[in-house]
């Protein structure tokens, strides 16, 4: 079979991923939307606490729908969530230009983190199911195949990343302080639905089929480690770049800078996509996590936005091969049933860490200056190398046999060996 981004793109179709990556676009516009809205509207604090609760109802809701959606099948589960998510995004837009009470604002800020509809883990779970069902049962090249499916959707979700937050800025400066939500309302609306319609969306798995599959297992719990220390290592390192920035005068270059690490990652994952890869996921997660635990280093001594820019573009290059492995290997560990729920944990575990290192880089950069943010994602970097060579060497699920594992099996049935 052929290999590359055209060999997924026959999979997947040409629509496909245009739409899967126009509804993720709102995941990246809503947490900066509302700090720009809540800032010019209210004021920084409010701003934050907004912010801080958007992340947190995404965090909590994302393995909720993950599971709903393997039970019930993608296409009721993301049409609801979708629909869902634009009524809550008006809501909050209205509170915020109403100037109801900063509760009931950070309330609604929680019910939009919810209901996003987790388009990325999910189009994560489709390609799994996809690939599998284009090659015939033990085909040579199948895993390949999966593997280079999921480092192009890594890209597409990096390129997401980059894309939502500059628009949320253009909107905001071109428009009014409530437009980058009001757009990121419109396009889940419209691409969340085309979306959760596409021909590809798997169906369900019974309740009782699937409460009999041990998804909770070490070897998932590892890989969701890893998955919230680059949480950290990001959110760290970005509130490491916006102190800098403020104390270099010139706040909106943060976003700038930190765009840097968008752009290299995200050809970095295509590159992975698009050539032949000989080397093990596991491998290729700790040789990632090490590089990007040395590139972070220069960040210790940077004092310029030229230098940050730099240090964060040579961050980026580690991220996507990073991120690559995880989902790779949770794709191995984790039964077909549950796939939407492994994904989105392993999201939620990144959202997590971003939410808990930015809260603690951004009171250490305050009081003892931007290298203190720095210190911690060097420190996060270093752990997840720990984590990497000395936890992680997991063993795939057969697959013919996911369905006839039972909750009762121990946990060296699946996991690390």
């Amino acid at each position: 079979m052929v290999m590359g981004l055209r060999a997924v793109t026959q999979v997947t179709g040409s629509a496909l991923p245009a739409i899967s990556f126009a509804a993720r676009l709102p995941a990246a516009i809503c947490p900066i939307g509302a700090l720009l809205m809540l800032t010019e509207l209210n004021s920084i604090g409010a701003a934050g606490i907004a912010a801080g609760m958007l992340w947190t109802g995404q965090a909590v809701g994302g393995p909720f729908l993950g599971r709903t959606a393997d039970r019930r099948g993608h296409r009721p589960v993301i049409l609801a969530a979708s629909l869902a998510n634009a009524v809550a995004i008006a809501a909050f837009v209205t509170s915020a230009i109403t100037d109801l009470p900063l509760a009931v604002q950070a309330a609604l800020a929680a019910v939009v983190g919810l209901t996003v509809p987790q388009i990325g883990p999910l189009s994560r779970t489709r390609l799994v199911v996809l690939t599998e069902a284009v090659t015939k049962e033990g085909a040579t090249g199948t895993r390949e195949l999966t593997r280079r499916a999921l480092s192009f959707d890594t890209a597409i979700d990096e390129v997401s990343f980059m894309a939502g937050p500059a628009l949320a800025g253009l909107a905001v400066v071109l428009i009014h302080p409530t437009a980058g939500l009001v757009l990121a309302g419109l396009v889940i609306a419209v691409f969340g639905t085309l979306f959760a319609l596409h021909p590809t969306a798997p169906g369900g798995t019974p309740a009782g089929a699937a409460s009999r599959v041990r998804l909770l297992h070490p070897a998932l719990m590892t890989l969701f480690a890893m998955a919230l220390l680059q949480g950290m290592i990001w959110g760290s390192a970005n509130a490491g770049t916006s102190a800098l920035s403020a104390h270099l005068g010139d706040t909106g270059m943060a976003g700038f800078v930190w765009g840097a690490m968008a752009v290299t990652s995200s050809v970095a994952g295509l590159l992975v996509t698009m050539r032949p890869s000989s080397l093990d996921p596991t491998l290729q997660l700790r040789i990632a996590i090490t590089a990007q635990a040395v590139l972070l280093l220069p960040l210790l001594v940077v004092d310029s936005f030229l230098g940050a820019a730099a240090a964060v573009a040579g961050i980026g290059i580690a991220v996507a091969p990073h991120l690559i492995a995880v989902f790779s290997l949770a794709e191995q560990v984790s039964p077909l049933e549950r796939m939407g729920e492994a994904m989105a944990l392993l999201g939620s575990g990144l959202i997590v860490g971003q939410g808990i290192a930015a809260l603690a880089a951004g009171q250490w950069a305050e009081r003892s200056g931007h290298h203190s943010a720095f210190v911690l994602s060097c420190a996060a970097g270093a752990a997840a190398v720990c984590v990497a060579w000395t936890f992680v060497r997991p063993k795939p699920i057969d697959r013919h046999r996911a369905a006839h594992v039972r909750a009762t099996d121990t946990p060296e049935t699946l996991a690390t060996g």
